[in-house]
C-alpha cells in the first residue's frame, strides 16, 4: 500500500547489507551511519499511528527543499484528491518558535495541493531532530523516484553541507558513489543562479547537465551575469538547458581572433637585433658596410657615456 512505501524503503535499508538467520533478520552491521540505523524504529512509530488532520496554515516549508517547484503538475495532484482524496499522508514535524506549529518533513506537492483546495492535510506528525527529517525526506522521495537529475544534485549538496557523509547521501539517495561524486560536481560547478533560472528539467537526465559542468568549466567560459544571460527567458526547463548548451559549444568552437598584423615599414640602411646580453648590427648595402666599423671603433666610448648617464 501506498502509505507503507516509506516504512517498507526505510527496512530494506536497514536489512540491505545483511541476511536473515534462524532467529529472524540479522541486525545492521556497526557501520552503518548512525543516523540511519535510527531510522527503522522512527518510522515504525510513525506507520502505527494514525494520520491527522492538520490545517496547512499551520504547516511552514522544510528549511531544505528537495523540489525546485511544487506547482509544477499540480493540476492533476489537486484533481486527483478532489475525486479520490488524500491517499498519501505527508509527514510534519514539531517545530519550535513562534509561527505555524508543524515543518514538513516529506509531502510538500500534496500540502500544496490540498491549501489550493481549501483542504485539511492527512498528515502523520513526529518529534525528529533535522537530520531524522532530511533522512526521511530523502528516502520517501527517491522511493517515489520524482525527483530530477538536477533537484538531486542540490539536495546531495544541501545534505552535505549539513554534515551528512558522502557513505549517508549515497545511501539515502539510493545511488552509488560514482554517480554522486557526478551529481556533486555539478551542483558544484554549475552556479545556483543558472540552475535555478533553468529549472528542475525532469526529462534532460545527467548528460546535458554533465556536459553543461564542462562547458561553464572551460578557461574563458562566460560566468555570473553573463552566463545566466545565455539562458532563454521562455520555454521548457529542458529546453533552456539545451540551448544553453548550444551557445556554449558554439563558443568553444569559435577560433580565438588573430592579433593584429604590424604595419610594414620599409627597411632602413642600418638595423639591428637584441637578444639577452647579445646584439646584432646589420647594415644594409655593401657600401655602408664601414658603418659597423665606426661603431665598432667607438663601442667604449658609447658604453662610458651611457655609463655616466646612469650617474
Amino acid at each position: 500500500m501506498k502509505r507503507d512505501l516509506l516504512s517498507k524503503s526505510l527496512s530494506q535499508m536497514g536489512t540491505r547489507k545483511t541476511e536473515d538467520g534462524p532467529s529472524g533478520p540479522a541486525k545492521a552491521p556497526e557501520t552503518a551511519p548512525r543516523s540511519l540505523k535510527s531510522m527503522s524504529d522512527v518510522l515504525s512509530q510513525v506507520s502505527a499511528q494514525a494520520a491527522q488532520e492538520i490545517d496547512p496554515a499551520e504547516i511552514a516549508d522544510s528549511e531544505i527543499a528537495d523540489r525546485f517547484d511544487v506547482t509544477v503538475g499540480l493540476e492533476d495532484l489537486m484533481e486527483s484528491i478532489r475525486t479520490s482524496g488524500q491517499q498519501l499522508p505527508a509527514l510534519l514535524r514539531y517545530r519550535r518558535g513562534s509561527g505555524p506549529r508543524y515543518e514538513v518533513v516529506y509531502g510538500r506537492r500534496r500540502i500544496a495541493a490540498c491549501r489550493a483546495l481549501g483542504l485539511k492535510v492527512k498528515a502523520y506528525v513526529k518529534e525528529m531532530d533535522q537530520r531524522e527529517a532530511l533522512v526521511s525526506q530523502a528516502l520517501e522521495n527517491s522511493a517515489r523516484l520524482e525527483r530530477s537529475f538536477i533537484e538531486q544534485a542540490i539536495f546531495a549538496t544541501r545534505l552535505e553541507d549539513q554534515g551528512f557523509t558522502r557513505a549517508e547521501i549515497g545511501e539515502v539517495l539510493a545511488v552509488d558513489k560514482g554517480t554522486l561524486s557526478k551529481l556533486v560536481g555539478v551542483a558544484r560547478d554549475v552556479p545556483d543562479a543558472v540552475i535555478y533560472r533553468i529549472g528542475a528539467a525532469h526529462d534532460a537526465g545527467r548528460r546535458p547537465w554533465l556536459e553543461l559542468r564542462r562547458l561553464v568549466k572551460l578557461e574563458g567560459a562566460p560566468d555570473g551575469a553573463a552566463l545566466c544571460d545565455l539562458v532563454p527567458e521562455a520555454g521548457e526547463p529542458a529546453e533552456k538547458l539545451s540551448k544553453l548548451i548550444t551557445a556554449l559549444q558554439a563558443g568553444e568552437r569559435r577560433p580565438a581572433p588573430s592579433p593584429a598584423p604590424l604595419a610594414a615599414t620599409a627597411p632602413g640602411p642600418v638595423t639591428s637585433k637584441a637578444r639577452g646580453r647579445r646584439m646584432t648590427i646589420e647594415v644594409a648595402a655593401e657600401a655602408e658596410r664601414e658603418f659597423i666599423g665606426f661603431v665598432e671603433a667607438r663601442l667604449q666610448a658609447l658604453y662610458d657615456e651611457w655609463k655616466s648617464s646612469q650617474r
